[in-house]
């Protein structure tokens, strides 16, 4: 997950020393803040590495946006601003501001192309925007995310839904597409095998669409078209799922799930019990018990346990 400072508009902002009252990454290539400003300057985001929408919420009437042929002025309160990944803007500030940033890193807005619309990303470019209005968007920030505590695992969840849709609406709204190419056919078995076998030799790396696609030999887009259609599921779904069946298969050896949360590649023991209930109906401990196990009583003891030698994750490798 990329972090915060990595991110440029972000960096941009505190590194001038603009006050940040509220942050937090919310997702695979999501992440938001809340800045506070009131000065007199000259602001340039230089060839940003991600997406951003920005929301006015306060103030922002003596802002404006250098144009071509000109300026374009704030309106203030309300007014949305659009940024998209590469384009350089050059921006005019004057005066008190408080404004609600949504980071989308060009990823997760691929893979979103990719899942959500079965578009090819390298054919939809998102749209340049400044000082427009549009209340949806504005009621999502204001009643679905700002009142939430964005530390909090459950609000972090319904930020993240709603953060999702913003994404959602932009790219079905505010985006250029070009034709698409005609379809191609389903993945060979060679192929999807060294997906697998990257799958199951990773399982405890962050594996990205791009990493399955090289695997292979595919673009990220063509590969998940052709993912779901020769195995009736998204690379996503795969991954998920081959996580779930390792997780079942050490708990059944009686492995604590703190633990197993981090080999199969989940963030946390609570990430892992959420999408292991999602999948098996049952948490992860239940699970354990059904078999005869009882895998918190193995951790509280302290017990060293070897790995299993016929799981290749325990031979860790760098992509």
């Amino acid at each position: 997950m990329t972090s915060l400072s990595d991110l440029t508009v972000f960096r941009c902002l505190h590194d001038a020393g603009v006050a940040l009252q509220a942050s937090s990454q919310i997702g695979d290539g999501l992440a938001i803040a809340v800045w506070d400003r009131n000065e007199i300057a000259f602001t340039r985001y230089d060839n940003p590495n991600h997406h951003t929408l920005s929301l006015y919420l306060e103030h922002g009437e003596g802002f404006r946006k250098r144009l071509n042929d000109g300026w374009k002025c704030s309106n203030g309160a309300g007014d949305l601003c659009l940024m998209p990944a590469r384009a350089t803007s050059d921006w005019e500030v004057s005066g008190p501001i408080r404004m609600f940033h949504l980071y989308i890193a060009p990823h997760a807005f691929d893979r979103a192309t990719c899942e959500m619309f079965d578009m090819d990303p390298a054919r939809v470019s998102l749209r340049e925007d400044a000082y427009f209005r549009h209340g949806p968007l504005e009621d999502v920030v204001r009643s679905a995310i700002l009142p939430l505590q964005w530390s909090r695992p459950a609000d972090r969840v319904a930020v993240g839904q709603a953060a999702t849709g913003l994404m959602a609406y932009l790219l079905a709204h505010m985006t250029d597409r070009r034709p698409d190419l005609p379809r191609r056919g389903g993945l060979s078995m060679a192929a999807f095998r060294r997906v697998e076998a990257l799958v199951d030799a990773h399982m405890d790396h962050p594996l990205s669409l791009d990493d399955l696609a090289g695997a292979a030999g595919l673009s990220s887009f063509h590969f998940a078209r052709a993912f779901r259609q020769s195995r009736g599921e998204t690379p996503h779904g795969f991954v998920t799922r081959r996580r779930i069946e390792r997780a079942q298969t050490l708990l059944r050896r009686g492995w604590p799930p703190s633990r197993i949360a981090i080999l199969c590649g989940f963030s946390s023991h609570s990430h892992l019990t959420a999408r292991f209930r999602t999948h098996t109906g049952l948490t992860p401990t239940e699970y354990a018990r059904h078999h005869g196990r009882t895998p918190i009583g193995f951790e509280d003891k302290g017990v060293a346990l070897d790995p299993p030698k016929d799981i290749a994750l325990w031979k860790p490798q760098t992509l």
